[in-house]
């Protein structure tokens, strides 16, 4: 069965790997078998975050003809932190839904 796995070391760089394996495999015989460990040792230190096409996933999973695994690397900084922090930034009264407004009428209306 065909299976690709993709890794993203660094924004905007994707790399990826094709895999032919024995049905029945599962998601840790993929990562054996693709050599992603030799390429980026570091992935082998620490604990990995998995994902079939997006969705969480373990190392004991079997895998599924034309399954996309995944290796998720942590974010640096919580989305909806950042997201407050560019609000802020541009002004509640120039961005988004904001932007326009009828003459004299507040914010949001």
């Amino acid at each position: 069965m065909n299976i690709v796995l993709v890794y993203s070391p660094a924004p905007r760089q994707v790399r990826e790997w094709a895999l032919v394996l024995p049905p029945g495999s599962t998601v840790a015989q993929a990562l054996e078998s693709s050599g992603v460990f030799a390429e980026f040792p570091e992935l082998a230190a620490g604990r990995l975050m998995l994902g079939i096409w997006g969705r969480k996933t373990s190392l004991k999973q079997v895998l599924q003809a034309q399954d996309r695994l995944e290796i998720h690397r942590p974010l640096r900084a919580d989305p909806k932190v950042a997201r407050r922090e560019r609000f802020t930034s541009q002004g509640a009264k120039k961005s988004g839904l904001f932007a326009r407004k009828r003459a004299g009428a507040k914010a949001g209306y």
